[in-house]
């Protein structure tokens, strides 16, 4: 570890922070694999009510997640972020309690996701405005990259011992560690004593929402890389909620295979942040972009029935290129962007991401029952990358330098 990195850890707010994103993702690594199980594993489930109650979940991030940037941006980001991971507790404890008395159905499963997905437009938009008023400018890359280390190591052991968990006790215990992980993080977040920091204006809600798209549209590297990532995380979705787990019931050795699978991604962006911290290119989101040409690789591998071994060090690949892309595309947006207005400038990028994902998760099931999901799978990687092609054609992303 280096001297900055253990000066960051020495910064009380800035430690209890990186200690509750660890516990919380360690939470989401079993959440990930034992939501698709568990509806997998109700009596009558398809692939569609697996789509549907994922789609649930992730239309409130698109629904809310402008409105959260606003609301962090005028109160108190840590407060907010508490209040979501309340939530987060609430549904995911709600899931486990009727999966483990044997009282779950899709419905109530789809409703409570309704809940769950809230906790997402109101933390992460919150958690980016954060950063930079704990650590200095000359830190932040290095915070991100140490944040981004915390959530992969924690997502890793998360989905290696989540397989284990639904395989041998279900998922219902699974989803209750989720649970769990949510009420230490609030604790943790709690800890942190940052004042209230409450931002007086005068303007309504709608006129802070046309200020951020203001600050939003006038980078066109800004919207440029979102249009990408928002194929690209419909695509990512549709794989891991949906797609993956039809591929891994259908030949490729069940959920405990299937965490494996996931886990090496994220052993795969734990390796990369130690390295992303260190990158210095003069062009950032140029090297951003291009590092995401690995992500279609293992999707088009899974399509085609590869060998489990090499989708493996495909998903590691695309582990270490994700690493590069989050703390530069972070970095870049905290450093580019006024701080009083970061937080829904990150509302507006993660609205973009999130555009596609609910309709890409209500039709993929549907599709793969329809085409196979091999096909689908295929058609995937093409999408992706025809909208990384799209993203370099914009002359900002190409050139846009750390000189400014």
């Amino acid at each position: 570890m280096s001297g900055v990195e253990v000066a960051l850890l020495h910064n009380r707010p800035f430690a209890l922070l990186f200690a509750a994103r660890a516990i919380s993702v360690l939470g989401t690594g079993f959440a990930r694999v034992a939501m698709a199980f568990a509806v997998l594993g109700l009596p009558g489930a398809t692939a569609t009510d697996l789509s549907l109650v994922l789609a649930c979940q992730a239309l409130p991030s698109l629904l809310f997640v402008l409105l959260g940037g606003v609301i962090a941006d005028r109160t108190s980001r840590s407060r907010l972020m508490i209040f979501a991971d309340v939530l987060g507790l609430l549904a995911y404890g709600a899931m486990a309690v009727l999966l483990l008395t044997g009282q779950a159905s899709v419905p109530v499963l789809a409703a409570l996701a309704v809940l769950a997905g809230l906790a997402v437009p109101l933390f992460l938009p919150a958690l980016s405005g954060l950063v930079p008023e704990l650590v200095p400018p000359g830190r932040l890359q290095q915070a991100n990259a140490a944040l981004q280390s915390a959530v992969s190591m924690s997502l890793l052991v998360g989905l290696g011992l989540s397989g284990v968990v639904v395989t041998l006790v279900g998922p219902g215990w699974a989803l209750a560690l989720n649970a769990v992980s949510f009420l230490v993080s609030a604790i943790l977040v709690w800890a942190m004593r940052l004042p209230s920091q409450v931002r007086v204006t005068t303007n309504s809600g709608w006129a802070d929402l046309r200020e951020g798209w203001r600050e939003f549209s006038s980078r066109q590297w800004l919207w440029a890389v979102v249009l990408q990532m928002t194929v690209t995380t419909a695509v990512i979705i549709s794989v891991t909620g949906v797609l993956g787990p039809m591929a891994a019931e259908n030949g490729l050795g069940g959920a405990a295979v299937w965490a494996v699978v996931i886990a090496c991604q994220s052993a795969g962006v734990l390796v990369g942040s130690v390295y992303a911290k260190r990158l210095r290119p003069r062009r950032p989101l140029l090297v951003a972009v291009l590092l995401t040409l690995a992500y279609p690789v293992p999707v088009a591998l899974l399509g085609v029935a590869a060998p489990v071994w090499l989708i493996v060090v495909s998903m590691f690949v695309c582990g270490l290129a994700t690493s590069g892309f989050g703390v530069l595309w972070q970095t870049t947006m905290q450093r580019e962007v006024p701080g009083e207005a970061l937080s829904r400038v990150a509302s507006y990028d993660l609205f973009g991401q999130l555009t596609l994902a609910p309709l890409a998760l209500l039709f993929v099931g549907p599709m793969a029952q329809s085409f196979g999901h091999g096909a689908v799978l295929v058609c995937c990687a093409g999408l992706t990358v025809l909208a990384t092609v799209g993203a370099l054609f914009s002359p900002e992303v190409r050139r846009l330098s750390t000189a400014g």
